[in-house]
């Protein structure tokens, strides 16, 4: 396994472009107990103020804020009341957009990953490429299939059609 970190650079790409690139990564968490590694299996973009199903629709707020920044950064939130979710922003500051990781090897679905990899929102802005507590490793290129996002209802019709998330093979 290729333990080569991130860079910078990496997360400077477009979201839509960062989603499939992802899987096949492999996200690390250093918690009090050692070291988590597992392989990124599935994604979904979320891109821009056009997008219905994107938080940064809404603007820039307290719970948003993370977005807008520069590529690299965490942008973990809570869902439902219960779940952290975790996405990777992307892209340039000022352009808000995030990939949200919704599996991991064996763990599906992003509220079991960030729970089981001990990612809270204390993680919330973290900076990727320098952290010593979260941070992505490079890994094997993995193909993948596309569908429409998902636990999005909320979104308008083109936007929950959009092929934006990215499942391996």
């Amino acid at each position: 396994m290729n333990s080569k970190r991130l860079t910078k650079d990496f997360y400077l790409e477009d979201a839509e472009i960062l989603a499939p690139r992802l899987l096949g990564k492999i996200l690390v968490r250093r918690t009090e107990n050692g070291i988590i590694r597992a392989v990124i299996t599935e994604t979904e973009c979320y891109k821009g103020t056009d997008d219905t199903a994107c938080h940064a629709s809404r603007g820039k707020t307290a719970r948003t804020f993370v977005m807008f920044e520069e590529g690299g950064r965490a942008y973990v939130y809570l869902c439902y009341g219960m779940h952290n979710m975790l996405n990777i922003v992307t892209g340039a500051e000022g352009q808000p957009q995030a990939v949200l990781i919704r599996s991991l090897d064996e763990i599906r679905g992003p509220g079991r990953l960030t729970k089981a990899m001990d990612i809270t929102r204390e993680l919330n802005g973290e900076i990727l490429y320098e952290s010593d507590r979260l941070w992505l490793e490079d890994g094997e290129s993995l193909e993948y299939t596309q569908t429409p996002r998902i636990g999005i209802d909320y979104a308008d019709k083109k936007d929950r059609e959009r092929l934006w998330r990215y499942i391996a093979k």
